[in-house]
C-alpha cells in the first residue's frame, strides 16, 4: 500500500504587527537598531519568566562567493556570529541561548563560541528552510517552555550582526505586554502596489521586516506545531505567528544599520558602519 503523500507546504510572507509607540528605554530616539563599539547596556527589561534567545545560522556562504558560511566570517576583529550573540550579554532574564547551525558548521561554531562567548551556548542542527530551523529550535526548548521556564522566546538571524542590545530589549519588553514584536523600517516601492493588508503598515506604505523578533513561547510553540500538521513553511516567525495564533504583534522602529549580511557589498558596509562609530 503506498503511503499517501503530505501536502505541499504553503508559504507566506506576510506578518501582522500594529504599530505603537516604544515605551520608557525603548523610544524611537534610543532604540537604534544597530550595535556599535561602545554600545551602553540595554534598560532592564522586568522578568516573569525566563527568556530564550535563539540564532539562525544555518545559511551558507553561497551568495557571498565564498565556501565558509558567512557568519563565521570576520568583521573588524570578530566573527559576524560573534558580533550578532554578543549583543545580548546585558540581556535581562535570558536563561537559554541557542545557536541553529547546519551539521557541517556544527564543530566550527563550537570552538569559535566557547572561546568568544562567557556563557554557555547550546546547538541546534539546522533544517533545509529558515522555517524548519526554526521550529528545530523550539523543539529543543519545548521542555522548558511548557515547564514554565521560558516565557519569551527571540528569534534573530545571525548574519544581522549590527542589531543594538537595546533592540533586543524593546522587542523583549513589548513582547512581554502584548504578545509579540518586531522591529520595522519604512522601505520605499519600486512599484506601484494595492494598500498594506498587514496592520503594522499604514494604508500604500511599504515597511522593512528586520530581526531580532520575540513572542511569548507558548503561542510560539503552538503556532508551529499547527504549522507543521497543515504543511504551511513561513518566510520569518511572525508569519507563523500570524497564520496560527492570536497574539497581537507590534512594532518598534528598527535601522538602516540592523543590516543582513548577504553579499560581500554588505561586509565591507558593516565595516564601515562599525568604523564610523568609534
Amino acid at each position: 500500500m503506498e503511503k499517501a503523500q503530505p501536502p505541499s507546504p504553503q508559504r507566506s510572507s506576510s506578518s501582522v504587527a500594529t504599530r505603537e509607540k516604544p515605551t520608557a528605554g525603548a523610544a524611537a530616539g534610543n532604540v537604534t537598531g544597530s550595535a556599535v563599539e561602545g554600545a551602553q547596556t540595554p534598560p532592564s527589561v522586568g522578568t516573569t519568566g525566563g527568556v530564550a534567545c535563539v540564532w539562525l545560522a544555518a545559511g551558507s556562504g553561497t551568495r557571498m562567493g565564498n565556501r565558509v558560511n558567512k557568519v563565521f566570517l570576520p568583521l573588524s576583529g570578530r566573527a559576524v556570529v560573534t558580533r550578532s550573540i554578543q549583543a545580548t550579554l546585558g540581556l535581562a532574564g535570558v536563561t537559554e541561548r541557542i545557536l541553529v547551525v547546519a551539521q557541517q558548521d556544527m564543530v566550527a561554531a563550537q570552538e569559535l563560541l566557547a572561546e568568544a562567548l562567557p556563557f554557555r551556548m547550546r546547538y541546534v542542527t539546522g533544517g533545509s528552510s529558515r522555517h524548519e530551523s526554526e521550529s528545530n529550535a523550539l523543539r529543543a526548548l519545548a521542555p522548558e517552555i511548557e515547564a514554565g521556564r521560558v516565557d519569551i522566546v527571540v528569534v534573530h538571524d545571525a548574519a544581522r550582526p549590527l542589531a543594538a542590545p537595546e533592540l533586543f530589549a524593546a522587542v523583549v519588553e513589548m513582547a512581554r505586554k502584548h504578545g509579540g514584536a518586531l522591529p520595522v523600517r519604512p522601505s520605499p516601492p519600486l512599484v506601484a502596489s494595492e494598500p498594506a493588508a498587514t496592520t503594522f503598515a499604514a494604508p500604500n506604505e511599504v515597511v522593512t521586516v528586520q530581526t531580532p523578533q520575540a513572542f511569548r513561547a507558548r503561542p510560539l510553540l503552538e503556532a508551529h506545531r499547527k504549522a507543521a500538521e497543515a504543511g504551511f513553511v513561513g518566510t520569518d516567525t511572525a508569519s507563523c505567528i500570524e497564520r496560527f495564533s492570536r497574539l497581537e504583534v507590534k512594532s518598534v522602529p528598527g535601522n538602516d544599520a540592523n543590516l543582513k549580511i548577504t553579499y560581500a557589498e554588505d561586509l565591507v558596509l558593516a565595516e564601515r558602519l562599525l568604523a564610523g562609530s568609534r
